[in-house]
């Protein structure tokens, strides 16, 4: 039998370690520190995400995207975002047998796990070359772009603009831009975050957009803390092309100009509506069904190369701080917020082994919470096929 090194014995720990074996990403950990080190292949197999991101705690594995738990031989602990428990095959498969060695961890060569999914969309598939793309702000005023793996010159090319954005389609387009949002959130105070980059796909921005079930783990420091695990039932509506979702929520509102002064509890409602359009053009309106405040985020993300997607954020408000017209102050602290919301979005996806979204169904295993990514997916499996 042949036998791969991966890590010395003494870096192995209760931290989980992100090791190669012949070009197979893994993850070795020992469940507790007296523990005799065990090896995964380094992906949950809900959304990919590599476990090595995640943390041990009490002898379980946590998932640090949606804090799916598992124990120290792969078995599936926990689903937070649903009461039922773990679906099946939710556990890990079976990783290579270890042997340690002279100070040295090494792993069977012929048990070691598949490699990742094929088939992925990603960044620079031509499929998206018919679509409207946002290439920049208006008030950038680009020349020149990068664009699914190519450089246009954006004079010589099919634009429009729309949202303060210029848009750009290489080829006829498929789909056209949504209409979201409606005469009366268009009119409301509106402000630019500055466009972020990051490695992974615009598929996988997109996804994590409409995500509902990350927030409690991923932005823990922002707002994540105060939110429900358990994702209630939701329904989503397809549109061409594209789908919308309208989900009622609770949520604390401490800001709230009516809980400052004891007129309202801070556990409050809120509408969510979700809108998205293929390719990536995403809108998420939060109406606060008791302050009567109403946020509109618009989403948009530029798939520049294999290795880099652009995101733009417009944020369009009002009755924000009890006022329909909030302070350029108050504007000033949402569009900051917002800033270290995406920010922790980034810093997992810095940490993200897989270039592509998936879009087989069988190459992630999809819970009742994911039902927008599921229908995001069978969106962009559409569309990557039509024509």
């Amino acid at each position: 039998m042949e036998w791969l090194p991966v890590a010395e014995a003494s870096q192995v720990g209760t931290r989980p370690l992100a090791v190669t074996a012949a070009g197979i990403p893994l993850v070795i950990f020992r469940p507790t520190p007296d523990a005799e080190p065990v090896v995964f292949a380094d992906r949950c197999p809900h959304r990919l995400m590599p476990l090595s991101a995640g943390t041990i705690d009490d002898g379980r594995l946590r998932c640090a995207y949606h804090g799916w738990e598992f124990d120290g031989a792969g078995a599936c602990v926990t689903v937070p975002s649903q009461e039922s428990g773990p679906p099946p095959r939710a556990s890990l498969p079976a990783g290579p047998t270890i042997k340690i060695k002279s100070g040295l961890v090494y792993v069977a060569a012929n048990e070691l796990p598949a490699p990742d999914p094929a088939g992925l969309l990603t960044n620079e598939d031509p499929a998206l070359l018919r679509a409207w793309h946002p290439v920049g702000l208006v008030s950038e005023n680009p020349e020149k772009v990068q664009l699914i793996g190519r450089d246009y010159v954006v004079a010589d090319e099919r634009t429009q603009e729309r949202w303060g954005m210029i848009w750009l389609a290489p080829e006829e387009p498929r789909t056209s831009l949504f209409e979201d949002p409606d005469l009366d959130d268009a009119n409301y105070v509106g402000a630019w975050l500055p466009p972020a980059r990051t490695p992974v796909s615009a598929g996988i921005v997109a996804d994590n957009f409409l995500d509902v079930a990350h927030f409690p783990f991923v932005h823990e420091k922002t707002f994540g803390a105060a939110e429900e695990t358990i994702v209630e039932k939701y329904e989503v509506i397809t549109e061409p092309y594209g789908c919308r979702s309208i989900q009622d929520q609770w949520f604390d509102n401490p800001e709230d100009p009516g809980v400052i002064a004891g007129l309202r509890p801070v556990r409050q409602r809120r509408r969510a509506t979700y809108v998205y359009r293929a390719p990536f053009q995403l809108m998420l309106r939060l109406e606060e069904l008791d302050a009567g405040a109403v946020k509109t985020i618009l989403f948009f993300a530029q798939p520049e190369s294999a290795t880099s997607t652009r995101i733009y954020t417009k944020m369009l408000f009002h009755g924000i701080g009890g006022v329909p017209d909030p302070s350029a102050d108050m504007v000033a602290r949402e569009v900051a917020f917002e800033e270290a919301v995406l920010e922790e979005d980034l810093e997992l996806q810095y940490k993200m082994r897989v270039p592509g979204l998936p879009l087989r169904m069988r190459d992630e295993l999809h819970v009742r919470a994911d039902l927008l990514g599921v229908s995001l997916r069978r969106v962009l499996a559409e569309f990557k096929t039509a024509g």
